[in-house]
């Protein structure tokens, strides 16, 4: 069978009218990164406003000699812009199903895993479990699959979530304005897609069938969410997928052209790196080391530094407390990656192995003893 062209849209995906994917596909086919100097770095760490060739520079292999100066300057800006507090907030999938097959994915459609997805009823459960720990900021997911999560299951788990937290998030598939609208209508404020790599040749060869194969319409996603009235949107890479430095640049990039052309949206990126799952035991990192982590998170801080920068349980408990302040400025805690969970057994297997297991109480300690201020709630609905 023939398979769908990655760069054609399917029937029912809304097409926009938008110059940011070319800019971006541009700028990173042109990026070479080992053409960057010493020099280049320190020109670039100096400067009160960086540049896009000045972020470019912070990204390549000769700005490692600098990350303790940048470091530095990354947790001056931070205080700058958002003093001493990080947001909490936890996940929860509601449902696993899938439609696509993609290679590094443990929900993917052709993997033999325990599938399941929570009634409204458990939702709700799940939701009072998790209010009383405290937080007050949820991001709901599921697997990406219509035919099992559709559109009002997804608006009918954020309106009981509406009842519980101030702050609502959705990572689901993409989906069109209109729908973005009535979801936000329901009570979702952020909508978080990761393009997982900007290379569309490796993006064909890692996404082998279903919606997501389609690169163009994943691309748009965050724009559509911003037209459906949504008021921030988050950006990413997998980190390990395809070379990390270019991923890096164009996910910054996607991020600093749409805060251009939608002043209004608040931005967030979280910087993933490829996790084991189910069935496929061996950790596989694409050789994005701790350290190259760092230098991504500081760079994205100094470029653009209002954006607020998420940290996951991928990372270890000590990774994660080191950059809170530093230039991470929320973070999860109390993270189940199984459908379900925070009540009972879960009710499907995990989408991948969490390496910070601690609960919310145990991270609000590491907060406050780094001096820092843990934030419930940053949002009020009127």
């Amino acid at each position: 069978m023939k398979q769908t062209n990655h760069m054609e849209y399917m029937d029912d995906m809304e097409q926009i009218q938008s110059d940011i994917m070319p800019r971006v596909l541009s700028s990173v086919n042109s990026y070479d990164y080992n053409k960057y100097t010493k020099t280049d770095a320190l020109f670039a760490l100096n400067k009160d406003n960086v540049s896009i060739r000045n972020f470019a520079a912070l990204l390549s292999p000769a700005a490692e000699l600098y990350l303790e100066d940048m470091a530095r300057k990354a947790q001056a800006e931070t205080r700058k812009h958002f003093g001493t507090s990080v947001s909490l907030f936890t996940p929860l999938y509601i449902s696993n199903y899938c439609e696509n097959h993609c290679v590094y994915c443990g929900f993917n459609c052709r993997n033999k895993i325990n599938r399941g997805k929570l009634s409204l009823n458990e939702i709700e459960t799940e939701y009072v479990n998790i209010a009383k720990t405290g937080l007050r900021e949820i991001l709901i997911l599921t697997g990406e699959s219509r035919r099992m999560s559709n559109i009002t299951y997804i608006g009918e788990a954020v309106k009981l979530a509406s009842k519980y937290f101030s702050t609502v998030g959705i990572e689901i598939y993409p989906l069109n304005s209109d729908e973005y609208a009535y979801l936000h209508k329901c009570g979702a404020d952020f909508v978080s897609v990761y393009q997982e790599t900007y290379n569309p040749n490796k993006y064909e060869i890692l996404h082998l069938s279903g919606p997501k194969r389609i690169f163009p319409y994943r691309f748009h996603s965050q724009e559509r969410a911003l037209m459906g009235g949504m008021r921030g949107v988050a950006f990413g890479a997998l980190l390990g997928l395809d070379n990390f430095r270019k991923d890096a640049f164009a996910a910054g990039l996607h991020a600093y052209f749409v805060q251009q052309k939608y002043p209004h949206a608040e931005i967030s990126f979280s910087f993933p790196r490829l996790r084991p799952y189910v069935n496929n035991d061996g950790e596989n990192s694409g050789d994005v080391h701790e350290s190259q982590l760092l230098q991504v998170m500081l760079a994205y801080r100094l470029f653009m530094p209002y954006a607020g920068i998420t940290i996951s349980t991928r990372e270890r408990a000590c990774f994660r407390d080191n950059v809170i302040g530093m230039c991470a400025t929320k973070i999860s805690a109390g993270v189940k990656t199984s459908v379900g969970g925070h009540d009972e057994d879960a009710k499907g297997d995990a989408q991948f192995v969490i390496s910070d297991p601690r609960s919310v109480s145990e991270v609000h300690a590491s907060i406050t003893a780094r001096g820092l201020q843990p934030v419930y709630t940053d949002y009020v609905r009127v």
